[in-house]
């Protein structure tokens, strides 16, 4: 009952929008997908450069000369570089939340472009990259809300880029408890080796885009890298839709 209603809800959001998802107010003109207001659309923050290299935030000018961010300085993080078009903050917040927890899986749709146009605007090395993979939830939580978010975001950006989607490499054995209140060490020991790689798939040399919804300190996406290195792949960057 609780998924034919789910879908029903989420048919008719679609089909018959009345009101902005971020803000909640009624349309009056331009949409993204008739999900979000023009309005609530341009409030978006996004990163610009100078980003640091690691984790892709923008570089304050005091960074500027070594370009690379205090907090990545410090940290030993296992990716080769991430990239994301948006700060978590704002408007932009409250739309991965309602994406994440609120069962608003369409919109994957209106998001994901934000991470196209961002690949596309700095022109992201995509032709280097042989293969798509998203940051996998372990079965509890997958089973709790239905989707995976990654996968949904995964799945916009590889067909728009004509790339191969492996939802079956990475596979999250250990269920660790939420980030949210841990500090940067505390996170990483939470998700230290809770990551495999299916052993059928051969990786060894080949380049990987890492597909999350949020980059924090880095922690599981580090982690997640490291996986896939240890079998074998050669770079691993990393896009999420904001950090």
């Amino acid at each position: 009952m609780f998924m034919f209603r789910r879908l029903i809800d989420g048919f008719v959001d679609i089909i018959y929008p009345k009101t902005c998802v971020a803000c909640k107010s009624k349309f009056t003109g331009a949409s993204a997908d008739n999900l979000i207001c023009a309005k609530c659309w341009g409030k978006i923050k996004r990163n610009t450069p100078p980003f640091c290299h690691c984790c892709g935030r923008h570089l304050d000018k005091k960074s500027f000369s070594k370009n690379i961010c205090p907090d990545c300085l410090r940290a030993k993080l296992h990716f080769d570089r991430a990239f994301s078009p948006c700060v978590y903050e704002g408007v932009i917040k409250e739309l991965i939340q309602e994406f994440k927890y609120k069962n608003k899986d369409y919109l994957g749709s209106p998001l994901s472009k934000l991470m196209i146009q961002f690949i596309k605007e700095y022109r992201m090395p995509m032709d280097y990259l042989d293969y798509i993979v998203p940051v996998p939830l372990h079965k509890t939580k997958l089973r709790e809300r239905e989707f995976n978010q990654a996968e949904l975001l995964s799945r916009h950006i590889a067909n728009e880029f004509k790339k191969d989607l492996l939802t079956d490499l990475l596979y999250r054995h250990r269920h660790t408890k939420t980030q949210t209140e841990l500090e940067i060490q505390q996170r990483l020991e939470n998700v230290r080796n809770s990551f495999s790689v299916v052993k059928f798939r051969n990786i060894k040399g080949k380049n990987l885009l890492l597909v999350d919804d949020v980059l924090t300190t880095g922690a599981t996406s580090s982690e997640a890298a490291a996986t896939l290195k240890n079998a074998g792949a050669n770079i691993v960057f990393v896009l999420t839709l904001a950090n």
